[in-house]
């Protein structure tokens, strides 16, 4: 079973950083943005983080949490967030539970490689868990803000 637009999104429980167990009733309340992306501390990951991370006070402001999922593990997370100051949570997804939940596992090419990875997408719930946007392939310059733009449209509607 995968997300589908205006469907409550499935049951899953995930692991994130600060210690902090989620499932989709504990996101309840609140909007929620999940963008997923393929690895810490690459550069186009860091600078999409950066971006949520400076737009973090205007989320909180649209009653929206955020949080990035990737396949790292919360060690590696715990370490990136530091690092990068950022003031919402990560998710790991080692066993790719949610990526394909959200179906966000490619194949992509490296080099003339292929290999299945993480496209760069990002998917917004409402409070009461019902997917309502989502971005896929994301390009990461202005992606940020456009998301913080649903955000606060949803939260005035």
């Amino acid at each position: 079973m995968s997300v589908e637009i205006d469907q409550p999104v499935p049951a899953f429980q995930a692991e994130a950083t600060s210690g902090l167990s989620l499932t989709r009733e504990s996101l309840q309340g609140k909007q929620t943005v999940l963008y997923f992306y393929p690895k810490d501390n690459t550069p186009g990951c860091t600078t999409e983080g950066q971006d949520f991370r400076n737009l973090h006070a205007a989320f909180q402001g649209c009653n929206t949490q955020v949080f990035g999922i990737s396949r790292d593990s919360l060690k590696t997370h715990e370490n990136f967030k530091r690092k990068q100051d950022f003031p919402f949570e990560l998710i790991s997804d080692k066993d790719e539970q949610l990526c394909q939940l959200f179906d966000v596992i490619k194949l992509k090419k490296l080099y003339g490689k292929e290999y299945l990875g993480v496209d760069r997408s990002t998917f917004l719930i409402d409070s009461d868990g019902v997917l309502r946007q989502q971005w896929r392939a994301v390009k990461v310059p202005g992606h940020a803000q456009a998301v913080l733009d649903a955000a606060e449209a949803l939260n005035k509607a």
